[in-house]
């Protein structure tokens, strides 16, 4: 069975497999084991069968690991340039807001439908700013499983699979202990066919992928000089060694000028969408790093501190096999980070394991403990044969013991007293329980009934507020704001059809408002679904007072708001159930509109205005503008992105290509930075028109009336409502 404290992070790359065994102690981790394993050839090697070379490099893994390997948890990567990896700013929204949010940019941003894709993501937050951005990442469902069956062939089923760039940063993050005080820093892996780069600042995380790696240096070598790949690779190695490094070197400058430019453009796009970035410091990895002169040219051209991560810092190995580690960490970091999120140490916690091998997974782990039990229950099933016999012998030793027969005839004695005491004093008027002790008893009864209460309203909030992000992309978000939230109780058999005049006079509110005062007039309670009369525990009635954007008609909230209330009118497990639920007509006459001006308050009314709101409040709650659905603005730019947010039309699923629109300058990094052209990013990223609050805007006050019928509480032992059983452990839980 799987172990927590131990994982194994298995990077297959196009060069080699590279794992790496990872133990946990404390707070602390310890390198058990590693190893890598090169192909026979590269990956990009023309007519190579890919998915055969990775049969064969990962079944020399498995012959020498197998057993460890399946009694440890595994999780394995997909390169940056087979997934996705989307980012995007999310607008102020509560927490329990933010996963419907995310889905929906889910849905907008993955250049698939939803259905045939596995995606996770991860929020980046700072104490300072009130911003939320996201990353998305995502594979399609087709290519998944069709490396789940290559590396099922070997027998390595994992339990996580991650993008390599989000597990080099959680390697880097780790190694470095990166916190929002580090300085920014640029990540750069260049890898066989594609390069990664990633950048964090601040807590935030931001990757862009693009398909220029070592491959392309070796195919500029091959045709320059007429080698076959094999030879091309191996000249590619020995630059810094050959006597003809000066004529090597003149055949890779236009692929490292394609290089720096694709770097130089992807730091220029994160400052533009980042104003306040302030990257200081680049970090390299990938066995494409070592080439001689890159760390020269990169600093000279983007104006950074270069470094090459040559050793671990919170990793390393004892022993013989310590040189042999610090040799290969340059091509580890992949699989050191894939090892720390199975260990639990890692900043993004993204998972595109399908759900159905992840069950499959746990079922086969628990498949031990089932057996255990089985053995356990056998075992119990013979002893149940055999104590019958031993607690018969026992009896029959008893009934001939005259000390045991004294003592249960004194026991017997004893309880007939007991009883006949109890007797007496059931039989006593002066010892019956009073009036006083059983109100008291009964205080405890429907104190959970008003955070159930509040669950209701939370969840007509969430119910409109997901059907408005798609019927109505045109409206302000969020749809509703609270305005004003009372309940009035009602006594038992007291008429509920006749609205708050039919009710005692001496009724109070339960919350909201004041209660020394009577209650402010509320709309009748709609007379379809209805209860005549409150129960034999009284009812309360609710009046709900929103403001809603003006695109949220009266057939909107009738069907989003009450259509959720005549859903849910009588719940198991609920101490209460809805009825008078208001009718289309009722809700269109509590109905008003309000101008707000520029400044979020109540804007002068002309003397035609409709009368204030019943709680007198103004409406109070500002929000700065931003559009979601149809033409939208989040994260900085619009319109079709790659990995890197910029335009990308001759996508094909994959990672991101590269780009020939030229960038936007003013970066200050070198004078040959290249400059966008802006006319031309308007044709194909238009930005949206600037919000104004120049001018008043409308709301629409609704004033929405039910009622909540109590129901008796359920007696000692009734399972079926434990909501209204008397458990304090309950009430707690539904309070929190």
């Amino acid at each position: 069975m799987a172990s927590s404290n131990v994982c194994w992070g298995i990077e297959v790359g196009s060069g080699a497999v590279k794992a790496l065994k990872l133990e946990r102690d404390g707070d602390a981790v310890r390198v058990a084991d590693f190893v890598v394993i090169p192909h026979k050839r590269v990956l990009s090697t023309p007519e190579i069968d890919q998915h055969e070379a990775t049969r064969l490099a990962l079944g020399a893994l498995t012959a020498q690991f197998g057993d460890d390997l399946r009694s440890h948890t595994v999780a394995m990567s997909v390169p940056g340039h087979a997934a996705f990896a989307r980012f995007a700013k999310l607008p102020p929204v509560e927490q329990k807001g933010v996963a419907n949010l995310v889905r929906f940019e889910a849905v907008q941003q993955i250049p698939f439908p939803i259905e045939e894709v596995e995606w996770d993501y991860q929020t980046f937050m700072s104490e300072d700013s009130p911003d939320i951005e996201v990353g998305i990442f995502a594979i399609t469902r087709e290519r998944i499983n069709e490396l789940l069956h290559v590396w099922g062939d070997v027998g390595l089923t994992p339990n996580y699979v991650s993008l390599s760039p989000v597990a080099l940063y959680n390697a880097i993050a780790y190694d470095l202990a990166f916190t929002e005080k580090t300085p920014g820093t640029i990540i750069l892996d260049i890898g066989t066919v594609s390069t990664d780069l990633i950048v964090a600042e601040a807590g935030k995380v931001w990757i862009r992928t693009f398909p220029l790696g070592g491959h392309h240096f070796t195919e500029a070598l091959a045709s320059t000089f007429k080698l076959n790949y094999g030879k091309a690779e191996r000249t590619k190695r020995e630059v810094e060694t050959s006597k003809h490094k000066r004529h090597i070197l003149q055949a890779l400058k236009p692929v490292l000028a394609d290089l720096v430019q694709d770097v130089q453009r992807s730091i220029s796009y994160y400052e533009d969408t980042h104003p306040d970035a302030n990257l200081t410091r680049l970090i390299g990895v990938g066995s494409s790093f070592r080439l001689f002169g890159l760390r020269k040219l990169l600093s000279q051209q983007l104006q950074l501190d270069v470094y090459r991560l040559d050793q671990f810092k919170r990793a390393s190995v004892e022993g013989p096999g310590a040189s042999d580690f610090q040799a290969a960490n340059l091509n580890l970091a992949t699989a050191y980070g894939l090892a720390l999120q199975g260990l639990g140490f890692n900043a993004i916690d993204a998972n595109l394991v399908p759900r159905e091998v992840v069950r499959k997974s746990m079922w086969a782990r628990k498949t031990p403990w089932f057996a255990a039990a089985a053995a356990i229950g056998i075992a119990g099933a013979g002893l149940s044969f055999i104590r019958p016999f031993l607690d018969s012998n026992a009896v029959n030793k008893a009934l001939n013991d005259n000390d045991a027969k004294r003592a249960i005839s004194t026991t017997v004695s004893l309880g007939r007293d007991l009883k006949s005491a109890a007797d007496a004093l059931a039989n006593d008027p002066a010892l019956s329980p009073s009036q006083d002790a059983a109100r008291i008893r009964d205080l405890r009864n429907n104190r959970t009934l008003y955070p159930y209460l509040m669950q209701d309203i939370y969840a007509i909030f969430d119910h409109a507020e997901g059907a408005a992000a798609t019927q109505l992309p045109a409206a302000e978000q969020p749809i509703l704001a609270l305005h004003d939230l009372q309940t009035e109780y009602v006594a038992p058999e007291t008429s509920l059809t006749g609205g708050p005049a039919s009710r005692p006079s001496n009724s109070v509110p339960a919350f909201g408002g004041d209660p020394t005062q009577p209650p402010e007039p509320a709309a009748a309670a709609a007379p379809s679904g209805t209860a005549e009369k409150a129960g034999p525990q009284g009812a309360v009635l609710v009046t709900l007072i929103v403001d809603a954007d003006d695109a949220a008609d009266v057939p909107f909230m009738y069907d989003k708001v009450l259509g959720w209330l005549q859903s849910n009118t009588d719940r198991s497990g609920v101490p209460f159930r809805i009825v008078n639920v208001m009718s289309d007509k009722q809700l269109q006459a509590a109905m008003t509109t309000e101008t707000i001006a520029p400044d979020g308050k109540k804007a002068p009314a002309p003397s035609s205005a409709p009368a204030p709101s019943p709680s007198g409040r103004e409406f109070d709650n500002p929000r700065g503008s931003r559009t979601i659905g149809g033409s939208r603005t989040i994260g900085g730019n619009t319109g079709n992105r790659d990995n890197g947010g910029f335009s990308n039309p001759n996508f094909d699923g994959g990672g991101s290509s590269r780009f020939d629109a030229p960038n936007a300058g003013g970066t200050g990094r070198t004078s040959s930075s290249p400059t966008i052209n802006t006319e031309a990013l308007d044709g194909v990223a238009p930005l949206p028109p600037r919000s104004s609050r120049t001018e008043p805007r409308t709301i629409n006050r609704y004033t929405i009336t039910w009622v909540i019928d109590i129901r008796p509480p359920a007696p000692a032992g009734d399972s079926d409502n434990t909501a209204n059983a008397g458990s304090s452990r309950d009430a707690i839980a539904i309070a929190d």
